[in-house]
């Protein structure tokens, strides 16, 4: 039925362009946008816009030589190549054309295996602990914020269950660990620990 009403608008146009589209759609009760959307299906690939035709080949030039670029990206090299766009078409014709990137997730490493590092034997296993420091472990994992991720090292009291130290860095290196342990070692003073310090 919308087909019908929009063929009646466009015919309007060719032949009398004295009442515009968007008194024609309202008369007619259809949306405006309902029908661009039709009048751009309707026409042959060389009844195209070529100043549409010329973006999208500067945009598939583009995406061929920087194909991590999104459509924001893509939108700043047109600008910086002398198209004077907005970030909507950009993404249209990115859309239409399956020019749109997927962002790839990025989970960060808090394990390393391939290392020429000396592997200690896990000591613990079998152990019963019956006080506390008698045993700690160690971890290290990440946490998301908005636009970063930060490391976190936690030091536990397998007795009590309880985080004696712990410290939180942008790197993933000693010195993050180290600092958990001082702080571990500095919340546990006096209670039998200053042969380990």
């Amino acid at each position: 039925m919308n087909d019908m009403m929009y063929g009646v608008i466009k015919q309007e146009q060719e032949e009398d362009e004295c009442i515009g589209i968007s008194r024609a759609c309202c008369c007619l009760g259809v949306s405006k946008s309902g029908y661009y959307g039709w009048d751009k299906q309707m026409q042959l690939p060389d009844q195209q816009d070529p100043h549409d035709m010329e973006l999208r080949n500067e945009i598939q030039k583009i995406a061929v030589e920087f194909p991590g670029y999104g459509y924001r990206r893509i939108t700043r090299e047109l600008r910086r190549r002398g198209y004077d766009v907005n970030h909507k078409p950009v993404l249209r014709i990115m859309g239409e054309d399956n020019l749109l990137c997927i962002k790839k997730k990025f989970i960060p490493r808090t394990t390393d295996s391939d290392h020429a590092l000396q592997v200690y034997p896990n000591l613990a296993k079998g152990m019963e602990i019956t006080s506390i420091n008698q045993l700690w472990v160690a971890d290290i994992t990440y946490v998301r914020l908005v636009k970063e991720f930060v490391y976190l090292a936690v030091i536990l009291d397998v007795f009590s269950r309880k985080c004696i130290g712990w410290e939180l860095s942008r790197d993933i290196d000693t010195q993050l660990t180290l600092n958990a342990l001082n702080k571990a070692l500095a919340n546990r003073e006096g209670m039998g620990l200053s042969s380990l310090v």
